[in-house]
């Protein structure tokens, strides 16, 4: 069976393109390898996606997209796509096991949070390193945790800890929060939060847990050790564009380049969400972008 379209990935760029393609009546296979939602699944909560004024859980949200684009026709396939290659007028899409015919490709991959970077991350990652507060904060209830960041996600991810650990220390490299306004006057009004400004983490000491985290000031070079049982990292993203990287142009940072209707350099090859190259991404960017793309397909199908 050759598709009209075949999306990568389930997150909300995905799931809006499957929903708006299905709609159209166009043959639509979603490839997810995880499950669907994707980051946006992990949010506790989400209080600026419109039409949602005591806000939404982020799993409740993406759950509903998903089954409104399976209720259009919209076939969800697990599976990790490994590669992707364009003959003719078809698109073939390699999967472990199979390879899936389509005339257009939406990519929606999403993107994952940024590591540290530093010796010994990976060793603790799973005892006592999380990228993911709403996955995993419950674990550390009475516990004194550290959050690195301080963006939205650090501070967003920070509050919600709160519920959980005896004390949240805030590392940031700079003096002041990058975070919009009301998630910052949440964070400074809570007695549990503490901000270690003008710091990195240098290391991590522990055996076979997180004991300790070692930072240092970045202006006087100053070091001290936070005595924490969880270390929580969010200071950015990586797109997760692996699969397309010698198919296409990419930018400095890795974000595929697609102009305003989603199309890139590749004729029937679309890019929408947060692995796209844009200035905003949020969840109601991500369905916007997918929408737009969903769009762009039918009009290409069409000609």
């Amino acid at each position: 069976m050759k598709w009209d379209v075949a999306i990568i990935g389930a997150g909300p760029a995905g799931l809006s393109a499957g929903l708006y393609c299905a709609r159209a009546k166009l043959s639509t296979v979603i490839i997810e390898k995880m499950y669907p939602g994707g980051q946006a699944a992990l949010t506790d909560k989400i209080e600026n996606y419109p039409g949602f004024p005591e806000g939404i859980n982020g799993m409740q949200l993406t759950e509903n997209m998903k089954q409104q684009a399976e209720k259009f026709g919209a076939k969800i396939l697990n599976g990790e796509v490994q590669g992707i290659e364009k003959q003719g007028d078809t698109f073939y899409i390699k999967l472990k096991n199979e390879t899936l015919e389509a005339a257009t490709v939406i990519l929606a991959m999403g993107a994952q949070a940024r590591k540290l970077g530093i010796e010994d991350e990976e060793r603790y990652i799973g005892r006592g390193i999380s990228y993911c507060a709403t996955c995993d904060g419950a674990f550390y209830t009475g516990s004194p945790v550290a959050m690195v960041g301080g963006g939205d996600t650090a501070i967003e991810e920070a509050l919600f800890l709160t519920r959980f650990a005896s004390k949240i220390y805030v590392i940031h490299r700079r003096d002041q929060l990058r975070a919009t306004k009301i998630l910052q006057e949440r964070a400074f009004n809570n007695e549990k939060i503490e901000f270690v400004w003008n710091s990195v983490v240098k290391g991590i000491k522990g055996d076979p847990m997180v004991q300790e985290v070692i930072v240092e000031n970045v202006k006087t070079g100053e070091q001290r050790t936070l005595s924490v049982d969880g270390l929580f990292v969010a200071i950015g993203w990586v797109p997760n564009t692996g699969i397309v990287k010698d198919l296409l142009k990419l930018d400095e940072q890795g974000y595929i380049i697609t102009d305003e209707n989603m199309q890139t350099e590749i004729p029937g090859l679309f890019a929408a969400g947060d692995v796209r190259k844009k200035s905003l991404r949020q969840v109601v960017t991500a369905v916007a972008d997918g929408a737009q793309a969903a769009v762009s397909v039918e009009k290409y199908l069409d000609k």
